[in-house]
């Protein structure tokens, strides 16, 4: 008997069991790989799933802001005196 697996987009949350245009993305600190939906690439450790286009590059913009963005500044503590 084969057990069935469930995959939740991480964006929106919506479940489902044969995704078939769905996206991977797996990610580190440095990298992040976008891969098109395949079992082997799904059930992964660390793998990301994302039900559509829109929802991987919601979260692809959220790695690259994280990644590429110098610290916001904090406008309520005031600044050293030079």
């Amino acid at each position: 008997m084969t057990a069935l697996q469930e995959f939740r987009c991480e964006v929106c949350g919506i479940v489902d069991n044969h995704p078939i245009h769905w996206f991977v993305i797996q990610c580190g600190d440095s990298e992040l790989t976008v891969r098109r939906w395949n079992s082997e690439a799904a059930s992964a450790p660390g793998a990301r799933h994302y039900c559509g286009e829109g929802h991987a590059e919601v979260y692809i913009s959220r790695w690259f802001d994280s990644v590429c963005s110098p610290p916001k500044p904090d406008y309520k503590t005031p600044s050293p005196v030079k």
